[in-house]
């Protein structure tokens, strides 16, 4: 164990050593504050009584919900949640955090994750062909340790990377949030609604609920990548693929979505916040069944990596 530990540990310091490590932490920094300046700019006013704005807002969706729904737009349920989420707001003296507070700041730019997962898929691509690229792959066999030994500690790094781009996200939404809203407002709940009741939940524990279910889709892009990349052992190969499967993934389903079958497909399970909202894609799919499928797919992604990084003559 303590050789493994030593073994994860150097392929940790191989993959932060890199110059474009800090390069990547940076640059999403450097995307966050950016969206503190574009969020701060497109604020809504915070003059005047919130609690008549929100009465009024009330009124005007009560008046929507009476009439027939056409076109796209707020469902009647979405309407009704958010009437009685502001009901509460206003009979509990909770202002609204949208675009007003901290937290107002750091929920949305939780959607940065999407960042951190192309960041770690590209080390997470290079972490094995990088080796063939380099020529280095020869010198790393020749150590004293099992191929599946090596395999697992450079899987870890990656995963360690997009952990530590997980902290770097919170820690620079959280301080740039309060440089533009104060943190006066840190200890204010997050309203949930749940079966047609509001109740209140930790804010920083939202955050990290919301940080755990955007963990799902990055594990399993990560995943891929690795695997793509311990296959082919082409780096431009296991990125180009990944990222057009990230981005493109989520439409083939939607495309797909009126054929019972496309449940299986990958993307069709790795939003779990589908059944948060009780709208999943398809119709009869349910969170364990989700959980089940993923868990295939990561074992069939880490089989395949191991079989081909051991049996394969890798250093030719």
């Amino acid at each position: 164990m303590n050789r493994m530990f030593k073994l994860t540990k150097n392929e940790v310091k191989k993959t932060f050593s890199q110059k474009s490590t800090p390069i990547m932490l940076a640059l999403l920094v450097v995307v966050v504050l950016i969206a503190g300046f574009i969020l701060k700019a497109n604020a809504p006013s915070t003059t005047g009584d919130w609690k008549t704005q929100l009465t009024q807002t009330n009124q005007t969706l009560q008046t929507q919900i009476a009439l027939p729904q056409t076109g796209p737009g707020m469902t009647k349920e979405q309407m009704q949640q958010e009437i009685t989420t502001n009901t509460y707001r206003i009979d509990h003296d909770l202002p609204p955090i949208e675009g007003r507070t901290l937290w107002g700041f750091v929920i949305p730019v939780s959607a940065l994750i999407s960042m951190v997962s192309l960041l770690t898929i590209i080390v997470g691509a290079g972490s094995i062909a990088g080796e063939f690229s380099d020529g280095t792959i020869k010198l790393l066999l020749s150590r004293p340790f099992k191929r599946w030994k090596i395999l697992l500690a450079k899987y870890l790094s990656v995963l360690i990377f997009a952990l530590v781009g997980l902290l770097t996200l919170f820690v620079a939404s959280f301080i740039v949030g309060g440089l533009f809203y104060g943190f006066s407002g840190v200890n204010q709940p997050f309203l949930a609604y749940t079966d047609g009741v509001v109740h209140e939940v930790n804010m920083l524990w939202h955050i990290f609920e919301t940080y755990g279910y955007g963990c799902v889709s990055l594990l399993m892009m990560v995943t891929f990548a690795f695997t793509i990349s311990t296959v082919s052992r082409n780096n431009s190969l296991a990125v180009g693929i990944s990222l057009f499967s990230m981005f493109t993934g989520s439409m083939l389903v939607n495309l797909l979505k009126d054929y019972s079958w496309v449940k299986y497909i990958l993307f069709a399970n790795t939003d779990l916040t589908q059944y948060i909202s009780g709208t999943p894609i398809v119709s009869g799919m349910t969170l364990s069944f989700s959980l089940i499928v993923l868990a295939v797919y990561f074992v069939i992604f880490n089989a395949a990596s191991w079989l081909v990084f051991s049996k394969r003559d890798v250093a030719a």
